[in-house]
C-alpha cells in the first residue's frame, strides 16, 4: 500500500492532481478541505468549530484533524493507496501522521511538493472563487492563507527531506506534464 502526501500552497493543484492519481491508480483520497467543508455544510459541531478557523484563514487544531483522518483512513479497509491532500500542514501534524500510520504498520511512501509561484496562486484562487463561489477564495482570505502556509507549512519541506520522502514537482505548465512527473515519483516510491 502506498500513502501519498500531496503538498503545496492553496491553489497549487492538489485536488486536480489527486483526482488524476485516483483515476490512474485507484487510490483513496482524503482531502481535509472537502471533509471539513462537508462538516460545515452539515452544521456539525466540528464543522462550526472548523468554520470559525477557516473563515479567518487559520488552521484548525491538530487533534481534531488527526481524529478525523484516522477515522476516514480506517473506513477504507484494504486499498492500493491513500492520498493525503491538505494534511499534514505543520511538523507536529507530520509527526502525528507518521505515528498514526506506524500504528497501522505502514508509512508515508512519498511527499509530492507542487511548487507554484505566489502570483499564479493568487490568480488561480481568485478565478476558482469566482467559478465555485467558495467564500474562502477572496483576495483578503487568500493572502492570509498564503501567509499561514509560508509561516507554518513550508517547514514541512525540510522535515520530509530529512525523512527521505520529499519529491519536488513543478506545479506550473501543462497539466499532463505535471501528472507525468507525479506518476514517476509514485512509481519510484
Amino acid at each position: 500500500m502506498k500513502n501519498i502526501v500531496i503538498f503545496g500552497a492553496p491553489g497549487s493543484g492538489k485536488g486536480t492532481q489527486s483526482d488524476k492519481i485516483v483515476a490512474k491508480y485507484g487510490f483513496k483520497h482524503i482531502s481535509t478541505g472537502d471533509v471539513l467543508r462537508g462538516e460545515i455544510k452539515n452544521g456539525t459541531e466540528l464543522g462550526n468549530t472548523a468554520k470559525s478557523y477557516i473563515d479567518n484563514g487559520q488552521l484548525i487544531p491538530d487533534s481534531l484533524m488527526i481524529d478525523i483522518l484516522a477515522s476516514v483512513y480506517d473506513s477504507f479497509g484494504t486499498v492500493e493507496g491513500v492520498i493525503f491532500d491538505g494534511f499534514p500542514r505543520t511538523i507536529p501534524q507530520a509527526e502525528a501522521l507518521k505515528a498514526m500510520l506506524a500504528e497501522r504498520g505502514t508509512e508515508v511512501s512519498v511527499m509530492l511538493d507542487l511548487e507554484v509561484p505566489e502570483e499564479e496562486l493568487m490568480d488561480r484562487l481568485i478565478k476558482r472563487g469566482q467559478i465555485s463561489g467558495r467564500a474562502d477564495d477572496n483576495e483578503e482570505t487568500i493572502k492570509k492563507r498564503l501567509t499561514v502556509y509560508h509561516n507554518q507549512t513550508s517547514p514541512l519541506i525540510d522535515w520530509y527531506k530529512n525523512d527521505g520522502k520529499y519529491t519536488h514537482i513543478k506545479g506550473t505548465g501543462d497539466l499532463e506534464t505535471i501528472f507525468a512527473d507525479i506518476c514517476a515519483a509514485i512509481d519510484r516510491a
